[in-house]
């Protein structure tokens, strides 16, 4: 082996001084090399080298997988499998190995990422003079190679001094997220990469508190796993090293406990026998809990059976996205066939949540199915849950200022209406539901010490009290993306606990004798018409618009980057790319770069509330008819300015 290496490196030392690999791709290529655990990675290398494949290896090599703030994400399946990688696997079947690269979703990173958050929470534990190992919750979604991933990084987070949490079978997200704060853990671990294309997989850390990893922790861990340059280590002694232990139906019946407590009215359901659901999974992780939990609760739902069991190819959808039409598509077709109200899907780690509902009906005609932005969907849920809770008694006048709907800033402004309504805040983070996690802990912390030592193992109705009397209590929360969270036992979005909640909207909405869309168009009625409408060009920069857009006066500009920003608790935005321009009609436009693409995107709010009253059904389809328009061209207006600007810049 010695020799074939040194070949290689020869042949590698060619391309680089004939212009045809990055310098940093042979560097890369001899680190892999060095601290190889068998002739695996040497093998793929020298295919590609031998078929002068060099794109594929630029494109695997050229830098080391990125530890960022929330974990790594790339592909665990090349664009190019070689024959080492295929192995003894054949036609579409997963290969053998995952893809060999630094910059691949593989072995070696999971090893350096294990290993990084390994070192760091043993460095916890010594400033906290803590003495017990560390324990870190493992879970993993349906993808290719995920289950290997995650008995991996337990492996190493054993071998390293850590006890190790396992669940049997792929879990979702939140249910993830709940076993870090059932089980007292410090950390949690899910292999995944949501609804990506079945090449990727991922690898997301949570801190003790169930959340996404956020300063200055996050920065931490990222030092830590930077140092790890090779995937070869020496194991702790056998009796300083950690346990490896299996998860199973325990969690996930503590959980579904939790879930129960989302159900607000449980008579309302057992009013609308009536409503039909179909869910869907998308061969994802919601079929663990979703299927049991309605079934628990009472529904009458069908399942798509074509997307029901686990399959990291997703052989069914384009994407495995339910914020895409083309996901639903099987689903809403079983819907129009059984004649159902609704159809729900999660994505394949089960945080977000699509929905489509039957549309109002028109006489003599046969109603479609609509599909609802994730917008809507928060609005309907933030509006049926407040709403409900006074009505139950759970919030009153006197109270009201001390609950709380969480939003982030390019969602939709009809959730702040919703909370003005009803005399509740509303805060707004930036992008990302690890910032609405951080303030579920801030109001953990607020209530008084000795009252929140047990606060994990406290019932919903306890918890409840507790932040409605001495701090802050958390309504719901919500992102554009299709996130959504009704309670705190869980910090982040969770498609369980999504799927239960909305269930309960359209159950409310069948006992009235509307449809879920008659409902929303009642709220929009009620305090005022808001659509929204996203857009992304792919060009660079995206700072300075004019003082008029569109005619109408630029009344506010935020600019997240430059400004010290504060939301309406006082508390500091952290620095982000990101600017807000409000125009004189409440109309809103907020610019910031995605975070995976070289694209800006851009995020349009308009709104028409009533001057006094309700609107009628004639003015509010009116206002729709306006406002569609007006987003249309504010559309159009944004694309010219932008590419005007870059010929400017050019020029």
């Amino acid at each position: 082996m010695p020799g074939d290496v040194e070949k290689l490196h020869s042949k590698i030392e060619r391309t680089v001084a004939d212009g045809q690999l990055m310098e940093s791709a042979a560097n890369n290529i001899r680190t892999l090399l060095a601290g190889a655990p068998s002739d695996l990675y040497l093998r793929a290398v020298d295919e590609l080298v031998d078929s002068s494949e060099w794109s594929e290896l630029n494109d695997r090599f050229y830098q080391t997988l990125a530890f960022g703030t929330g974990g790594i994400r790339g592909r665990t399946i090349g664009r190019i499998v070689t024959k080492a990688e295929r192995g003894n696997s054949h036609g579409d079947q997963r290969p053998e190995f995952p893809c060999v690269g630094t910059n691949a979703m593989n072995f070696f990173n999971v090893s350096r990422a294990t290993r990084g958050l390994v070192a760091y929470l043993h460095d916890c534990n010594r400033r906290e003079k803590t003495s017990t190992n560390p324990k870190i919750v493992i879970a993993h979604d349906p993808r290719f190679f995920s289950k290997e991933f995650a008995e991996l990084a337990a492996k190493v987070a054993s071998q390293n001094g850590c006890d190790a949490f396992v669940f049997d079978g792929p879990r979702s997200v939140p249910e993830l997220s709940f076993a870090v704060r059932y089980l007292k853990a410090n950390a949690g671990i899910v292999i995944t990469a949501s609804h990506n294309p079945p090449h990727d997989n991922g690898y997301k850390v949570y801190f003790s508190d169930g959340a996404q990893v956020i300063e200055p922790y996050a920065s931490g861990i990222i030092a830590k796993v930077d140092a790890i340059t090779s995937e070869s280590f020496t194991p702790l002694p056998k009796d300083r090293q950690g346990k490896v232990r299996m998860l199973g139906k325990e969690i996930d019946q503590a959980y579904m406990q939790r879930l129960e407590t989302l159900i607000l009215d449980p008579q309302i359901i057992r009013e609308a026998k009536s409503l039909r659901i179909i869910y869907t999974p998308l061969h994802g992780t919601g079929r663990v809990i979703i299927k049991p939990m309605l079934k628990r609760l009472g529904f009458n739902f069908q399942v798509v059976q074509e997307q029901d069991g686990f399959d990291g190819r997703f052989p069914t959808v384009k994407s495995p996205n339910p914020e895409n039409a083309e996901a639903l598509t099987m689903a809403i077709n079983l819907a129009q066939k059984e004649n159902a109200d609704l159809v729900v899907a999660t994505d394949p780690d089960c945080d977000r949540m699509g929905a489509a509902v039957r549309a109002a009906p028109e006489t003599g005609a046969t109603t479609p199915m609509k599909l609802l932005t994730g917008n809507q969907i928060g609005s309907l849920l933030a509006w049926y849950r407040t709403k409900t809770l006074f009505d139950k008694g759970v919030l009153n006048k006197e109270n009201a200022s001390r609950a709380v709907i969480i939003k982030t800033f390019v969602t939709t402004d009809l959730q702040k209406a919703i909370a003005e309504h009803y005399g509740l805040r509303c805060v707004e983070t930036l992008t990302g539901f690890k910032y609405i996690g951080a303030k579920l802990a801030k109001y953990e912390r607020a209530i008084p010490e000795e009252m929140r030592q047990n606060y994990v193992d406290l019932t919903e109705e306890e918890t409840r009290q507790l932040r409605l009397d001495h701090s802050s209590f958390y309504v719901f929360g919500g992102e554009e993306s299709y996130g959504y969270s009704g309670a705190d036992f869980v910090r982040d979005k969770d498609g369980n606990g999504a799927v239960m909640m909305f269930c309960e909207v359209a159950a409310y909405a069948k006992s009235r004798g509307q449809t879920v869309d008659q409902l929303l168009d009642g709220i929009f009625a009620m305090l005022g018409y808001f659509a929204e409408k996203n857009g992304s060009l792919v060009f660079e920069g995206a700072e300075g618009a004019g003082k008029i857009v569109l005619g109408s006066e630029v009344t506010s500009i935020k600019n997240f980057e430059a400004d010290t920003i504060k939301d309406i608790e006082g508390d500091n935005i952290p620095k982000e790319k990101m600017s807000i321009f409000e125009l004189e009609d409440r109309t809103r436009i907020a610019v910031r770069p995605s975070g995976t693409e070289p694209k800006i995107k851009y995020y349009l709010f308009a709104q028409c509330r009533p001057q006094k009253g309700k609107f009628n059904s004639a003015e509010l389809e009116r206002i729709k008819l306006e406002v569609g328009e007006k987003l249309d061209r504010l559309w159009d207006w944004l694309q010219k300015d932008a590419q005007s600007r870059l010929r400017g810049h050019e020029g």
